[in-house]
């Protein structure tokens, strides 16, 4: 998933990320674009890049980048910062007296 946003608009939409190489990706999402039509996206691990509409398909289209970028670095997981808590970790939300515990 992504986040665009067209040149001259400030609001973002939300696409999903079909295909994706140094000079340009596929985007799927209800966006209204126009061939020829400048934005910019926003990829994981990189930033806003920004790019051309070069051709559309019902929901899809496709974007030419602006500059190269390493796809790779869009595709490896997010980096985690030191002395956080893993989003996967559940906060405790209260502890339990084993002494109120009744035994079955």
């Amino acid at each position: 998933m992504a986040d665009v946003r067209l040149a001259g608009a400030g609001d973002e939409h939300r696409v999903k990320v079909r295909n994706l190489s140094g000079g340009g990706m596929m985007a799927e999402g209800h966006v209204k674009v126009t061939r020829g039509a400048k934005l910019e996206i926003n990829l994981r691990n990189i930033g806003w890049v920004a790019g051309v509409v070069a051709w559309i398909q019902e929901n899809r289209f496709g974007i030419a980048f602006i500059e190269d970028i390493d796809p790779k670095l869009a595709r490896e997981p997010i980096a985690v910062q030191p002395n956080s808590t893993p989003r996967f970790v559940k906060p405790v939300i209260a502890t339990i007296d084993p002494a109120r515990l009744r035994k079955i």
